[in-house]
């Protein structure tokens, strides 16, 4: 058995692996593109797969797909929807504009596959299943990758969602535990007046919950499917009702709500649903970052730092120090974010560098928008499980830096006045100190008042510090 076979396209013949289920067209973007050794994200696979296989079943519908070549094409799209197939999506994602390659890949495989299905062997010269003519039927790439990119990123929305619910709610329980301690607050990384533990950590859950929010949000502009406009948004090749029926029908096949477009022109000239969409991860990232520097911060030390928290520690920090352990989970959250937003710069310069009809950065834009969704899943997942869930408190040492804290003199502006406090704090931290008993000292409070005031754990809860609410 010979290691290739001959396969024809528009531009000639050309040799193919035996084994592949690609063409010629796939196999010249193979030669074209060798530029980065990456393959189509999963969810680009599914998402082209599932509109060839609701292609099929509406133009079986519609009368205008022989109803045994519809079948053996739904068959085959559905081993491709179900990962089957997966070794034979083979293009790099720099490639082609416009994503021509991928959407050959893709009718090529579904071709072959279902003319095996048929009884016809990959090298048979009279194959009944074209990937154009049937496989490709009313569609054009222009229309099929915009809409694979609103599918591919609608797929995996769920799955990011929950894992940033489960680390808000990994927080929300530390913010439950740590309620109790009395620790002081940080502003400009200089001492502020205090805070408790848990209102700390529970505004990180809350930050989490808001970003997921905008991501919902931002899913929602997904929704409206260019699936018909074919080669500039006129619709040329395809039936009258192809675009309802496509929208009903991957609406059915993929559980996913969808809709109608009001404009096909504009619904494949412009991606600025998918910038809108990356943008919210984006945002999602950034708080990210913020909170594991926090972590990191917080978990300084344990002797020379800030030690108020500790990570889990999940493996040695040092090749050279003995016993050394590092926050890895927060640098590592940091590290993806990173790449998170590098992600997105790229799908914000894809979307503007399209001109007239048609956006020609539409490959690239699809393989970051859906590897910023996958970075971000795997890397909020590891996080949750390998340190958030398992941070602990150390309340010792954060009410031990409480209580040298001077800036806690600031409870006391309503009685002694700001110029009056400011001396207090400065003869504090001068003298090393506490602000009572220099408050005291200067005839400025009585005890009583003063320790009244000075109550930290009230001084979480806001208002006049010695007056009740409504006093």
């Amino acid at each position: 058995m010979s290691d290739f076979r001959v396969e024809k396209d528009s531009m000639g013949e050309l040799q193919v692996p035996s084994w592949a289920l690609y063409g010629a067209q796939t196999q010249r973007a193979v030669e074209n593109f060798p530029i980065s050794g990456l393959k189509p994200y999963p969810a680009f696979v599914w998402s082209m797969a599932t509109i060839k296989r609701a292609a099929a079943e509406v133009h079986k519908d519609l009368g205008l797909l022989d109803a045994r070549l519809a079948d053996a094409i739904m068959q085959a799209a559905d081993e491709a929807i179900a990962g089957k197939l997966n070794q034979h999506f083979v293009v790099d994602p720099f490639q082609a504009g416009a994503g021509t390659s991928h959407n050959m890949n893709t009718n090529e495989v579904i071709a072959n596959r279902a003319n095996q299905i048929l009884g016809s062997a990959l090298d048979d010269e009279r194959k009944p299943v074209n990937p154009n003519d049937h496989v490709n039927m009313a569609q054009s790439t222009n229309d099929t990758i915009p809409t694979a990119i609103r599918l591919g990123a609608l797929w995996r929305v769920e799955e990011l969602k929950g894992v940033l619910i489960a680390l808000a709610e990994a927080f929300e329980l530390k913010a439950q535990e740590w309620d109790d301690i009395v620790k002081s607050g940080r502003t400009h990384l200089q001492d502020a007046v205090p805070i408790r533990l848990g209102q700390e950590v529970g505004a990180w859950a809350k930050a989490i919950r808001r970003g997921v929010d905008k991501i919902e949000q931002a899913a929602d502009s997904l929704r409206r499917i260019p699936i018909g406009g074919t080669a500039n948004g006129s619709g040329l090749n395809a039936h009258a009702e192809y675009h309802a029926r496509m929208v009903t029908k991957l609406s059915e096949l993929t559980g996913l709500k969808l809709y109608t477009s009001d404009n096909l022109f504009e619904g494949m000239q412009s991606h600025a649903d998918s910038v809108y969409f990356s943008g919210a991860i984006r945002a999602m990232a950034q708080d990210l970052i913020r909170i594991a520097n926090d972590v990191r911060l917080l978990s300084s030390g344990p002797t020379t730092g800030l030690a108020e928290v500790t990570c889990p520690p999940v493996q040695p920090g040092s090749s050279i120090m003995p016993g050394k352990v590092n926050p890895v989970m927060a640098e590592m959250l940091d590290m993806a974010m990173f790449h998170v937003l590098g992600n997105d710069f790229t799908v914000m310069m894809g979307a503007q560098g399209g001109q007239l009809e048609l956006n020609v950065m539409m490959p690239i834009m699809a393989h970051n928008l859906f590897e910023e969704m996958h970075i971000m899943i795997g890397s909020v997942r590891a996080f949750t499980l390998k340190c958030a869930i398992g941070l602990t408190a150390n309340k010792e040492r954060a009410e031990g830096w409480l209580a040298k804290n001077p800036i806690l003199v600031t409870a006391l502006n309503p009685y002694i006045g700001y110029q009056n406090g400011a001396k207090v704090a400065k003869q504090s931290l001068a003298e090393n100190r506490p602000i009572k008993d220099i408050v005291v000292e200067l005839g400025l409070m009585t005890d009583a008042d003063a320790t009244k005031a000075l109550d930290a754990r009230t001084m979480t809860e806001g208002g006049i510090q010695g007056i009740a609410a409504g006093g």
